[in-house]
């Protein structure tokens, strides 16, 4: 294949998942959350915080890369729904309303909002689906949108479960700072499919 088929190839289907049917979206949807619920048995849980490592983020960051601002956050909206109800698929096999509002809460809610941001960048703009441009949309994200609620979260649950009032560097200890290595590895893995699966007009 030539870099001109290349091109054609890949707008083609972008443009056949724009001019799908609803069905087809929803289905995809529910893909891309069986995906995040897979990529949140890849964990590695931390000693001096509630809050594991895992993979699904890389999923959450994909869900709007691919599927867009609306069907991306009906992704993660699914994963959330289905796993407090019927599917035990959130960190460890675990599901339920408990784990929701529990220590990672918060994060929960960022996979929204991220979702939803990263989808509608990648809509509205295709210049920013080059590499740079969307390392920092993705950057921004994940380490706004999704740890702001996520410390909020992790911040109350402390509080409300253990009387204890989380000063600012214990919360980024136990919330945020362990995971900033790995959080730039899948933004630049999900930054490099965008400039290698999305056209750029």
């Amino acid at each position: 294949m030539n870099i001109d088929n290349y091109y054609a190839a890949r707008k083609t289907v972008f443009e056949r998942f724009d001019e799908s049917t609803t069905a087809t979206k929803i289905v995809l949807s529910f893909l891309m959350a069986c995906i995040t619920g897979l990529m949140a048995q890849i964990i590695i849980p931390l000693p001096w915080t509630p809050v594991p490592i895992t993979a699904q983020t890389l999923a959450v960051l994909c869900s709007g890369l691919f599927l867009g601002k609306k069907y991306g956050c009906l992704s993660q909206i699914m994963y959330i729904v289905l796993g407090i109800t019927f599917i035990p698929w959130f960190g460890g096999m675990t599901g339920g309303l408990d784990i929701v509002l529990g220590s990672t809460g918060g994060y929960f809610v960022g996979f929204i909002i991220a979702s939803y941001f990263i989808g509608y960048i990648t809509e509205k703009y295709a210049k920013a689906r080059n590499f740079t441009r969307m390392f920092a949309v993705i950057g921004v994200a994940n380490f706004a949108l999704i740890y702001i609620p996520g410390l909020i979260g992790l911040a109350l649950w402390a509080y409300l479960t253990q009387g204890a009032v989380l000063g600012v560097v214990d919360l980024l200890l136990m919330g945020l700072v362990p995971f900033i290595f790995g959080d730039l590895i899948k933004i630049a893995a999900t930054a490099g499919l965008s400039k290698t699966f999305l056209p750029k007009d």
